[in-house]
């Protein structure tokens, strides 16, 4: 079982022939997972030959879908022109788009998740600038790597890449049924929320990761779904315990503003949803270990 991606998902890549789009669409490929197609407009009608797997070129999203059943598009399109490629995907009502694109206009995210609302959510939206996510030994969606884990009974969800690797690497022994990283700007598609109700409703996931950051108040929202939502234990993580208030931390979401949206207030409202939070990325997996050990 896994969420939102599986063997059977049928992959297109929006960018495939870019440098980016080329790099990671042989990764992913290499991960088992099962690309069906590019999308560009100039270069419709051709077709990419990587590692000796034969991917067709599309002129549009639509096309693709109705030529190879495709049901995922990974976006690496450039920020200038990710909102056209995100509403396109929409518009032809792909059940998942993941955003990989860094440097989004806010205004953009904010203005093709409205739109993917306004159409009925049809397309579930996962970012903008996050890493994908993979359900290891199926899929893999996006820049995860696809080695520094095997499958499991954990799920995970982070808004931090590299700390979703950590997590991963740090737990590999155990495995996970699927991670989700979902992006760390202010407006993002998919939230903790979402996959921490996929997470419960799935069954083969026993233990719930949950990685956060300082700025908003995603978490403490997520904490409130929790107590009044989940019933399987999890697990947290907020990033930047250390971090000066007031100041832009990386992410653009990550914005301090006095007690609010600190990692201290995070771990507050999550410990009083009854999840265990580590100080550290180590500390974190070494309670996931001893509450699995049971």
């Amino acid at each position: 079982m896994a969420i939102f991606l599986n063997k059977d998902s049928k992959v297109i890549v929006q960018g495939m022939t870019g440098a980016t789009g080329m790099k990671h669409t042989k990764l992913m490929l290499a991960d088992g997972t099962n690309i069906v197609g590019g999308v560009n407009p100039r270069k419709a009608g051709t077709s990419v030959d990587i590692d000796g797997t034969e991917i067709p070129v599309f002129g549009t999203v639509a096309e693709a879908m109705e030529k190879t059943g495709a049901n995922v598009s990974v976006l690496f399109v450039p920020p200038a022109f990710a909102k056209a490629a995100v509403v396109e995907a929409i518009d032809a009502e792909i059940p998942l788009a993941v955003v990989i694109t860094e440097g989004i206009a806010v205004h953009d995210s904010a203005a093709f998740y409205a739109y993917a609302v306004e159409k009925g959510n049809k397309t579930r939206i996962i970012g903008p600038n996050c890493p994908g996510l993979i359900t290891p030994g199926q899929s893999n969606a996006g820049i995860i790597p696809g080695d520094i884990t095997k499958p499991g009974r954990i799920g995970l969800v982070s808004k931090s890449g590299t700390l979703t690797y950590q997590m991963m690497y740090e737990l590999r022994d155990i495995g996970f049924s699927s991670a989700v990283g979902i992006g760390g700007d202010p407006i993002i598609g998919t939230t903790h929320i979402d996959a921490l109700a996929a997470f419960e409703a799935d069954p083969d996931t026993d233990l719930i990761v949950m990685i956060g950051e300082i700025g908003g108040d995603a978490e403490e929202r997520a904490a409130a779904f929790i107590k009044d939502n989940v019933t399987k234990p999890v697990v947290g993580y907020v990033a930047g315990f250390t971090a000066p208030e007031g100041k832009t931390m990386g992410h653009a979401g990550a914005i301090v503003s006095g007690s609010s949206g600190t990692a201290a207030a995070k771990k507050e409202a999550l410990e009083a949803a009854g999840v265990k939070v580590g100080k550290t990325p180590t500390e974190t997996a070494k309670l996931a270990r001893e509450i699995l050990a049971g």
